[in-house]
């Protein structure tokens, strides 16, 4: 194939729902000229709680969905996708496939107090690959960690500043202060769309760790590394589908993304 034809096939980026976006975003500024698809995979939303085998399941579908759209690479836009997953999609498919595990690293090393604080949904708290992340650090700080069930379900309905929101924020987040944490690391890519509502809780009391930039830095690093990134000026497309469209979930996209996007269906995914 022309190489001229295979830098200008698209990434492929995929989520449970529309948390992916975070990182969407985060790959569209650091890499403008990328054409994206973005797949919310909302049949089976959210991933933090369906089971391990059903995890493992619908990321390799979804993968292989993106892999015949031509995808050039594709980013698993979902802690716990990564965790279950991550090893089983590299084995499968030739392209390369980037993930996203929660900032643990970089918040140990900003933590002044030793305590870093891990919020995330319950399937990744619980995952092999999380337990094993958490054990590199135990060393070197104390990880004190709180499942989050209804920050995803807030983000999904675009519910992201109502006093409601302001209290479920409030119970997740105060324990892990009260603790001493003084690093709060958002362990899903649902939460930086809460992230302003986190800050106001947190009243400047502990630094966020998002890892949003580091994973489009990361993406940018691999496509140059293989010779595959777009060199043209033009800004890249993006195409959203998802295996279960509601009405709103082409005004929740366009809302997180700031772009206006039409999500179209993808029968039996």
């Amino acid at each position: 194939m022309d190489s001229g034809v295979i830098v200008e096939r698209p990434i492929g980026i995929f989520d449970s729902g529309v948390g992916g976006i975070s990182i969407a975003k985060a790959i569209r500024s650091e890499l403008p000229s990328e054409n994206l698809i973005y797949v919310a995979d909302q049949a089976f939303s959210p991933y933090g709680s369906q089971s391990k085998e059903i995890i493992e399941e619908r990321a390799e579908t979804v993968s292989r969905f993106l892999s015949n759209q031509d995808c050039k690479a594709i980013v698993v836009a979902c802690n716990t996708a990564t965790l279950h997953s991550i090893d089983i999609l590299r084995s499968k498919f030739q392209i390369p496939v980037i993930g996203v595990e929660p900032g643990i690293k970089p918040a140990v090393m900003q933590s002044e107090a030793g305590v870093i604080g891990v919020l995330a949904t319950e399937q990744t708290l619980k995952s092999p690959s999380f337990q094993l992340l958490k054990e590199r650090f135990s060393e070197q700080a104390t990880i004190v960690v709180q499942a989050c069930p209804r920050f995803v379900e807030l983000v999904e309905e675009g519910d992201l500043n109502s006093p409601e929101t302001f209290k479920v924020v409030a119970r997740y987040v105060m324990p892990l202060l009260d603790k001493g944490a003084d690093q709060i690391v958002l362990g899903c890519t649902h939460y930086p769309f809460l992230k302003p509502v986190i800050e106001y809780v947190l009243q400047d009391r502990a630094g966020i760790i998002d890892t949003a930039t580091p994973v489009a830095v990361q993406v940018k690093n691999k496509l140059s590394e293989l010779n595959l990134l777009n060199p043209h000026d033009d800004s890249g497309s993006f195409k959203a589908w998802s295996s279960n469209t509601s009405e709103n979930i082409s005004s929740s996209v366009s809302l997180l993304l700031g772009d206006e996007v039409t999500v179209l269906a993808i029968p039996h995914l």
